[in-house]
């Protein structure tokens, strides 16, 4: 196996803090890094790799990326390829690696927070509760990239599940007509997180009714995580059930349950 040489890195969802330990050290380490610059703060850089040299990647190619990386590890430098969130959700790190791959240099994924996380916890939201929903699932509306007809959000819409939905914030009213065709109804509670984590960060919540209306209003056309399911109902509604992870009377292989 080649030695890595490239780190594709998580950068987290936005707040510097949320990269990963090592993340962090990589970053410090790093003599070459090609950043996500339309969505990785420059600061982060700045903080964690100030002696290095530094690419945004936002206007180049694909082709363009590799040059970069490819040149420096033939220098014998140490790169980082610093991706928003986590790299392995919709970060276009597979193209990169395969042709990685065909030039026989050795990298290495470290993953990061994605702002599906940052914005349950900026709701303070668990995403699966007992009896309400057990699935989380990562989706997006079909826009530039196509979505197979099978994963279209009215399909997906049917299991009912928690949905986490990705750039498709700048088309609401389609997100909300396709889920309208699935186990969704105008009631459903919706939460809409524009940069979380940001300090300019946007809450917006509502029902499907209403959220497209309250997105328009606020002025949120990108870099926004829907959030779409019951389990938003339970802060204001309280929870059905409780986990029994905690139960007094729930037994496990660390802790005998006190029968009453």
């Amino acid at each position: 196996m080649p030695e890595n040489n490239v780190y594709f890195v998580g950068a987290g969802p936005g707040d510097a803090e949320l990269i990963t330990v090592k993340g962090a050290r990589l970053l410090r380490e790093a003599e070459v890094v090609v950043f996500a610059g339309s969505l990785v703060d420059r600061e982060l850089v700045r903080t964690y790799a100030p002696a290095a040299s530094v690419y945004d990647s936002a206007g180049m190619t694909l082709e363009e990326t590799v040059s970069v990386m490819s040149d420096a590890v033939a220098d014998g430098k140490k790169v980082v390829r610093l991706h928003t969130g986590d790299p392995s959700i919709y970060g276009a790190i597979q193209e990169q690696m395969a042709e990685l791959d065909r030039l026989s240099i050795g990298y290495q994924v470290v993953p990061g927070v994605t702002s599906a996380f940052a914005a349950a916890a900026a709701l303070k939201q668990e995403l699966t509760l007992p009896e309400v929903s057990q699935t989380v699932i990562i989706t997006r509306l079909a826009g530039k990239t196509p979505v197979p007809e099978r994963e279209s959000l009215a399909e997906i819409a049917r299991i009912g599940a928690t949905l986490v939905i990705y750039l498709s914030v700048a088309m609401m009213e389609k997100v909300v007509a396709e889920l309208l065709e699935g186990a969704y109804t105008p009631v459903t509670p919706v939460a809409v997180v524009a940069k979380a984590s940001w300090p300019d960060e946007q809450v917006v919540a509502g029902t499907l009714a209403d959220i497209a209306d309250k997105v328009r209003a606020a002025g949120i056309g990108k870099q926004a995580i829907i959030i779409v399911g019951d389990v938003l109902r339970a802060r204001r509604e309280g929870l059905k059930a409780k986990s029994l992870l905690y139960d007094r009377e729930f037994s496990h292989e660390y802790r005998k349950g006190i029968i009453t």
